[in-house]
């Protein structure tokens, strides 16, 4: 489970996640990370965000599918820069994958979408 403050709740910070000047997508088959980091909110903790919708499958699910990815990034978020914001979208393929092929592409997205915003720092 996310400590709380590492959780992305309101819907003008997905936003602004999804939109953000200075944001990075890095996308798969199975999971697409979208990830912003705003100069207001430097020195604080990492949040992520979740998207699982009804296309990945009923509430049953698309609520596994949430789980299984909240639990890979619980373990994950320390590593995260400070001032992050991430928010990860499950596309329909992801619900019939094993967790080690979701952890091996999250891996292999964060590592791109935190190559691109250190690229944009500099």
């Amino acid at each position: 489970m996310l400590p709380a403050g590492h959780r992305l709740r309101a819907s003008s910070d997905f936003a602004a996640t999804f939109r953000g000047p200075r944001g990075a997508r890095a996308g798969s088959t199975l999971i697409v990370v979208h990830a912003n980091q705003a100069d207001a909110r430097a020195g604080q903790p990492p949040r992520v965000g979740f998207v699982v919708s009804k296309a990945v499958g009923n509430a049953v699910v698309r609520n596994r599918t949430k789980r299984r990815l909240r639990a890979l990034m619980a373990a994950r978020v320390a590593a995260l820069p400070a001032g992050t914001d991430l928010v990860i979208r499950a596309n329909p393929v992801a619900a019939q994958a094993n967790s080690a092929s979701l952890a091996a592409e999250l891996d292999g997205l964060l590592a791109r979408v935190s190559a691109r915003l250190g690229a944009d720092r500099s």
